[in-house]
């Protein structure tokens, strides 16, 4: 061996090793976990694992709607998946729910003029008797225009909003469009709706309607709820905007009260402290229109991939990486269930990060209060600029639905912004489609990811101390 080659060995088992060189002594960052971090990022980007993934569900498995058969031959492939990757620990954790199974739905205009409507309900919306509902129709161009009706004033009606959806790089448009979906059902109902439409959640103009959960309040009657694909609500705004119109809606669903999930976990079990974890996922459930491949087996390729690089290192970190694949995030079950069943390891969550948000490229990630001008935070920065990506200054509020229990119950939380713009064109339609996927993005994310993930799990940072910090 020459001495140059002697010396190159020696620096690549030096960063090889970097993965399990914290020491709770040592919480500077370190030009070793930089080099790790750094090749992982690289590796990332031309890493075929996470695509793979996510083709292999989406072609084997299809939709995976929570409570139906797919979904539970999708908790064996992902079992069967995270073993083969070299994961240890992999098990699946039942809960139980009320499962929510779509049925027969259909709408079309009786009046003035006889057309279809395409319409896909709202999950967790209550059924029409077979017959359907038959009413006239009281639209409003705004969520606020419904909620300033009188009490009564809509009775025997079928309450209509179609206030536009805005588009925007970081979702900020669906979440201020949510309460439409979310609330308006009940909203209608205490005016005195039989029923009520919405024009779906999305930024596209295709006629494919946008699926999603409802919310039903307690002091409000249940009525049906269901989407309307964009074309067809602007349809009824001409419509309405002539004289009256009548509608017939149609909706079948039906609930089994303790249907079974469950939550699929894979660990690479850390080398020093393997009782602290850092908890990164997805959710594997998906609506049952497509076939669930940007929202969400794009989000739990995310976290498969980035975990698999890391396991990939000749040394583990010493900090425990743990991936969960959610069983029911889109009914709103998998989070608390996962957070009740983990109530007393909360404290060893070191942080946790949920990927959900379709398969675009990450360009900031939002962490724990005052971490982003710690040395943590700069030595990330430092690392994912390459990548395309930066540290926000602003700290996450949010990281994910199926985290949402663990961060009220103290769990620090990140959030990795990915690139949205054209997330909710097909977001919970039958257009949700493994052609979706760019790889190349896909591969991006999963770089700053794997970065994350890695600084997380070995740099020894504590984050709740951080917090504490900056107050």
């Amino acid at each position: 061996m020459s001495k140059r080659l002697g010396v190159l060995v020696v620096v690549l088992a030096l960063v090889s090793s970097a993965a399990g060189s914290a020491s709770k002594a040592d919480e500077k960052p370190s030009e070793l976990w930089l080099a790790t971090a750094s090749s992982l990022g690289q590796r990332a980007l031309s890493d075929p694992a996470a695509f793979d993934f996510v083709r292999s569900l989406t072609t084997e498995i299809g939709q995976r709607l929570a409570g139906t058969a797919a979904h539970k031959r999708a908790v064996a492939w992902a079992e069967a998946r995270l073993k083969a990757a070299g994961f240890e620990n992999v098990h699946s954790e039942p809960f139980t729910f009320p499962a929510w199974i779509r049925g027969e739905e259909k709408a079309e205009i009786v009046a003035p003029i006889p057309q279809h409507l395409a319409i896909t309900a709202l999950g967790g919306s209550i059924a029409t008797d077979a017959n359907g509902i038959e009413a006239e129709i009281a639209l409003f161009r705004t969520y606020d225009d419904l909620l300033a009706a009188a009490p009564g004033s809509l009775a025997g009606k079928i309450a209509i909003v179609t206030q536009r959806m805005v588009r925007a790089q970081d979702g900020s448009g669906y979440g201020a469009a949510n309460p439409i979906r979310r609330s308006g059902p009940s909203e209608a109902a205490k005016r005195g709706a039989v029923a009520y439409l919405l024009r779906s959640l999305g930024t596209d103009s295709h006629r494919l309607p946008h699926t999603g959960a409802l919310t039903y309040k307690d002091d409000a009657p249940r009525i049906p709820a269901a989407s309307l694909a964009v074309p067809d609500a602007e349809q009824l705004e001409r419509l309405a905007a002539l004289g009256p119109v009548r509608i017939r809606l149609v909706l079948r669903p039906t609930v089994e009260e303790n249907a079974s999930s469950w939550n699929v976990v894979g660990e690479l079990k850390g080398n020093e402290r393997p009782d602290e974890i850092v908890l990164i996922g997805g959710h594997l459930d998906s609506w049952d229109l497509g076939t669930g491949a940007t929202d969400d087996g794009a989000g739990t390729a995310i976290a498969f991939g980035a975990a698999r690089l890391i396991g990939s290192l000749p040394q583990r970190p010493s900090r425990t990486i743990r991936v969960v694949l959610f069983g029911a995030e889109e009914m709103d079950f998998s989070g608390a269930a996962y957070a009740q069943a983990h109530q007393g390891e909360i404290g060893n969550i070191v942080v946790a990060a949920e990927a959900d948000f379709g398969a675009g490229n990450v360009y900031s990630v939002q962490l724990p209060p005052g971490a982003a001008g710690s040395d943590f935070g700069r030595l990330l920065q430092r690392v994912i600029a390459p990548l395309g990506a930066n540290v926000d200054s602003r700290p996450a509020l949010f990281g994910g639905e199926d985290i949402r229990d663990l961060h009220r119950a103290g769990v620090p939380t990140s959030s990795l912004r990915q690139d949205g713009l054209d997330y909710f064109d097909t977001h919970h339609t039958a257009d949700d489609t493994l052609d979706k996927i760019d790889p190349k993005r896909l591969e991006q994310a999963v770089a700053v990811w794997t970065a994350f993930t890695y600084l997380s799990a070995t740099s020894g940072v504590d984050f709740r101390s951080l917090a504490s910090t900056a107050k």
